[in-house]
């Protein structure tokens, strides 16, 4: 009831504080659902709100605040549909005149600002790796989900990094994590036969990455079983494997290093960020080298990364 009395009192007009604001910011990033957050920077004259007025405005184009009403709100919501598409801030003015219902003048800047999301990560499979990659995970600033069936292994007190810990059949598990094109799965299971299984579950989502620690003997089995299988060039082309940058890992948590500054970069340029000239900017082959032979040098300008 409390909760229905608080939706209605939006709907009706009711201004919300910064921190209903952030709390939904923070809400929607954590399930990795896109916001324009809507501030005006500047109000000279008659104006409906001053300077530090926000609005929120979600995916579908819902609101929550207000930087004024009327076509000025239509017109900052539309101006936050492009921020979303194109990922990038930007500020919109208006001179508040009659066409505006705005008889006295005035004039307002209004700053649109997309939120920045919580990346997911999927790990499949809760043993020495995985744990590891859940830590780093998390402190590197990803949504952490860690699949494993094994309910010893599954235990919120073993991931205590993670923010989500389902003990459950991959597949089933899978179906119920909401996934965009923006999420990764690393699978670190336990044999040939569960991974395989796990990389099944994966190609049936829309998730831009698809890892699986190995080997390229193993990346050479696993493409030819799923070739066999009826999956496409297009679907085996997803998984990547071996997994990870060449950093000579060998221990858990340097693998675990490893896989995570490849997702880093992923994240980075699904983003659509330039990182060329930042530091800690380079080149990563599609497929990484853990548990290889040193692989050949990158050359300059041949960055591949799915």
């Amino acid at each position: 009831m409390i909760t229905l009395m608080k939706a209605d009192r939006w709907r009706a007009g009711y201004t919300a504080n910064d921190a209903d604001l952030f709390s939904e910011i923070i809400k929607l990033s954590r399930n990795g659902c896109p916001s324009v957050l809507a501030t005006v920077i500047e109000s000279i004259g008659s104006s409906p709100r001053k300077a530090g007025a926000k609005m929120l405005v979600r995916s579908d184009g819902s609101t929550l605040g207000s930087v004024g009403g009327g076509r000025v709100e239509r017109e900052v919501i539309a101006a936050a549909m492009l921020v979303l598409e194109e990922n990038r801030s930007r500020v919109v003015s208006f001179n508040l005149t009659q066409e505006y219902d705005h008889v006295c003048g005035g004039t307002m800047r209004i700053y649109l600002e997309p939120s920045e999301l919580l990346s997911k990560i999927v790990i499949i499979g809760a043993g020495h790796i995985g744990t590891a990659l859940s830590a780093l995970a998390r402190f590197t600033g990803f949504h952490v989900t860690v699949i494993d069936e094994r309910d010893d292994y599954a235990s919120p007190k073993r991931l205590a990094d993670a923010h989500e810990v389902m003990a459950a059949p991959v597949a089933e598990a899978l179906a119920r994590v909401h996934l965009r094109d923006s999420a990764a799965i690393v699978i670190a299971g336990t044999g040939f036969e569960q991974d395989l299984a796990a990389v099944r579950a994966a190609l049936a989502t829309p998730a831009g990455y698809i890892g699986v620690i190995g080997s390229q003997r193993k990346k050479a089995v696993m493409s030819d079983t799923l070739t066999k299988e009826g999956y496409g060039v297009i679907d085996i082309a997803r998984v990547i494997t071996p997994i990870g940058l060449n950093i000579m890992a060998d221990t858990p948590q340097e693998i675990a290093v490893s896989v995570i500054a490849q997702l880093i970069i992923f994240r980075k340029r699904n983003g659509k960020s330039d990182r060329s000239h930042h530091a800690g900017g380079g080149c990563v082959p599609a497929d990484g080298m853990l548990q290889t032979t040193a692989a050949a040098r990158v050359p300059a300008g041949d960055c591949m990364l799915p």
